[in-house]
């Protein structure tokens, strides 16, 4: 189970990474006004999304691996569990818009300006912090 928990926090960290950067290409994005930054813009959002996918569902693959092979079982009346899953189910939302805003932002359907952006670009970061405390700490 080390190895799968191993892999569980590479890919949680590929995840993250474009959880965080990607909501920043769209502060930038927001804020672009020439041809040129806006396509740029675009290329680097549809590659990023590419990455957050493949991190996500190997998060997600190798997270269900280990409540499969004894996380429930040993952890399925504590608090902290259940606290985490809603959180990650929340990223997991949080990703789903992602993927809409950058499709938003292919078809220049973009309504939002870059403070909006500013703001949503916290979320996975509230998300991080509760997760790692409630997994370390177990409260």
């Amino acid at each position: 189970m080390l190895w799968i928990k191993a892999f569980h926090v590479i890919f949680m960290v590929t995840w993250f990474a474009g959880l965080f950067y990607l909501p920043r290409l769209f502060v930038y994005h927001a804020m672009s006004d020439d041809a040129a930054s806006n396509e740029r813009f675009k290329i680097m959002e549809r590659k990023l999304l590419i990455m957050m996918h493949i991190g996500g569902a190997l998060t997600a693959l190798f997270g269900l691996i280990l409540l499969a092979g004894y996380a429930w079982e040993a952890y399925k009346g504590e608090i902290w569990l259940h606290m985490k899953l809603a959180l990650v189910l929340a990223l997991i939302g949080y990703h789903i818009w992602c993927r809409k805003l950058v499709n938003d932002f292919k078809h220049d359907r973009n309504t939002r300006g870059n403070v909006f952006y500013r703001w949503f670009n916290e979320a996975p970061v509230l998300a991080l912090i509760g997760i790692v405390l409630l997994v370390y700490i177990r409260p």
